[in-house]
């Protein structure tokens, strides 16, 4: 029988989002356990594009909304992580790109500078041309614009490794998970027969969290799942490009980003409007054949013909929002001691995780003093969808 292990917050989920809570937690001396039934950033985490957006696409129609304001300050933060002197030290996680960037084709560029020389964008957003452009738009027959945007593009592998880094001993391989009940009151869960028990339990497994919600005889708080239909192509033609593509409508046309496959040839992830409502409707071949279409218009100098493509469906979980909308911020409800969230966003992983830390300060938890940790089975790193769906 697995022994009994006291701690001061129970994690479940290691997404990004309970990943960095972990770390945050164990920084300012809680203990903590962090459980994951499958895989480390298996979920949504190693699915995202590693866009650390700070709210510029939200804006493109008119003032910063709310998700602009709230989002705005995470480029900031994610960096001075990254240069190993904010809140957490993730120096070593690997930097796909210092900028992304918004890029429009010609014709509805006249539309967006004035937009971009606006206060609500001044010193976030700056054009660029000639060998400044990104390398696969460097071609003659480029007649856009682009614009250069102050976020990051972050390898998520590498992040998860850094963060799953942080955790210590504190990772449990789990897949049997249940309410551990004491008077009728939640005291812990128990993980394949072994009770834990703590403080505070914090759900952040993502889509996962609607069946622990299940198992703890919980309906609230109810959660929508958005669903992304998204295109990989792999090749040698392929050039970096980390840009959302306008196309005069409230979402970027096509999100592209430029990830490193094992073999060292270079994966187009393709987001945006083409992977949202449309795109979720076609089957994978009509998906591939609608990405083919509109690179071949886009960026017709890229050379396409050896690619390979594939596709891949993603189940965005979120706190219901009426109209399936999506939420501004990060989201973090509380039921006694349990604390149930979804980050919304990887950039808002911060924001999860001030959401929680503030929770805990405002009931006075803090750090106890629990028995060191058994040896416990730790859950294997996620692997990026190109490599488990592309030879």
């Amino acid at each position: 029988m697995p022994s009994v292990i006291s701690t001061d917050v129970l994690i479940v989920g290691a997404g990004v989002a309970g990943l960095w809570l972990n770390a945050r937690l164990r920084r300012e001396g809680f203990s903590t356990v962090l459980v994951e039934s499958a895989t480390l950033g298996g979920g949504q985490s190693v699915k995202s594009q590693g866009i650390i957006h700070g709210g510029a696409k939200y804006a493109l129609h008119g003032a910063l909304t709310g998700a602009s304001e709230a989002i705005a300050d995470m480029p900031r933060r994610w960096r001075e992580a990254l240069a190993g002197d904010g809140e957490l030290d993730l120096s070593g996680v690997r930097l796909l790109s210092e900028a992304h960037y918004l890029w429009s084709p010609g014709t509805i560029a006249g539309n967006l500078t004035s937009f971009f020389a606006s206060k609500a964008v001044r010193g976030r957003v700056d054009q660029v041309k000639g060998d400044q452009l990104p390398p696969a738009l460097q071609d003659k027959r480029f007649k856009g614009k682009v614009y250069r945007l102050a976020e990051l593009v972050v390898d998520v592998p590498s992040l998860v490794q850094r963060l799953a880094d942080l955790a210590g001993d504190g990772l449990l391989a789990g897949q049997q998970i249940e309410p551990l009940l004491e008077a009728g009151v939640l005291v812990g869960l128990k993980v394949d027969e072994r009770e834990i028990r703590a403080q505070r339990i914090v759900l952040s497994a993502g889509a996962g969290t609607a069946a622990l919600l299940e198992n703890l005889g919980l309906t609230k708080p109810a959660m929508q799942r958005r669903p992304l239909h998204m295109i990989i192509a792999k090749g040698p033609g392929l050039k970096p490009l980390y840009a959302h593509c306008l196309g005069g409508g409230t979402k970027p046309r096509i999100t592209v980003t430029t990830h490193p496959a094992a073999d060292g040839q270079w994966v187009w992830y393709l987001g945006g409007d083409i992977a949202e409502a449309e795109g979720v409707a076609r089957t994978p071949a009509e998906q591939i054949a609608t990405a083919q279409k509109e690179l071949g218009q886009l960026l017709p100098w890229i050379d396409l013909s050896t690619a390979q493509w594939a596709t891949l469906r993603v189940d965005r979980a979120e706190p219901l929002q009426s109209g399936l909308t999506r939420p501004d911020n990060a989201f973090l409800a509380e039921e006694g001691r349990l604390l149930v969230g979804w980050p919304t966003k990887l950039a808002l992983a911060p924001d999860f995780a001030d959401r929680a830390i503030n929770a805990l300060q405002r009931d006075g938890i803090q750090p106890g003093q629990p028995a060191p940790l058994p040896e416990l089975p730790k859950p294997p790193m996620g692997v990026p969808a190109w490599e488990q769906l592309l030879p």
